[in-house]
């Protein structure tokens, strides 16, 4: 099994070294968390069902396909939320477009649950019923964990930049 993550790691991650530098950390970190959490899905999907290498690239590279299309309505939902925060908050301009972001963010959610569906689909077509079910299974608890993951995540970059802007409030402090 060994062979299949290291080639799974080096498809996953060889095209990321190709791209350019995101404009900031915040893209950069997203990139990053990215990469890692598709690593780990493609990994534990080709253990769970027990793949060989061919499968588990054709895997790979048919869920990075779903990826790329999910990435703008993660992002559509990511966008809402915000919004929807910052009026909470008391942003009056932000109060104005609740309704708007709100019914954005249930919108984009149904696609989301449409594409994960559609990804099952796709992914399990030429399955034997058993090897479905564990797909099935796998991709449940999978969220599960990834959203434990996004958590703790947004929990240690939030940390980060804490410690950055305390170091540099140290430093315009100095002088």
């Amino acid at each position: 099994m060994k062979p299949i993550r290291v080639a799974l790691l080096m498809l996953t991650l060889a095209p990321f070294g190709v791209l350019a530098a995101p404009p900031d950390a915040q893209q950069e970190a997203e990139l990053e968390a990215e990469r890692q959490m598709r690593t780990a899905r493609v990994v534990g999907l080709s253990e769970a069902l027990e793949l060989d290498t061919a499968q588990a690239l054709q895997l790979a590279e048919t869920l990075r396909k779903f990826d790329e299309r999910r990435r703008p309505l993660r992002q559509q939902v990511r966008e809402s939320a915000e919004l929807l925060q910052r009026a909470a908050r008391g942003d009056t301009a932000a109060m104005a477009q609740v309704d708007q972001a709100a019914q954005k963010a249930f919108d984009a959610r149904a696609q989301l649950t449409a594409l994960d569906r559609e990804m099952f689909q796709a992914l399990s077509k030429d399955m034997p019923p058993q090897k479905r079910a564990k797909l099935a299974l796998f991709m449940a608890r999978f969220e599960s964990r990834l959203s434990q993951f996004k958590t703790k995540y947004k929990e240690r970059m939030r940390e980060r930049m804490q410690e950055k802007m305390r170091k540099l409030d140290g430093r315009d402090d100095r002088g």
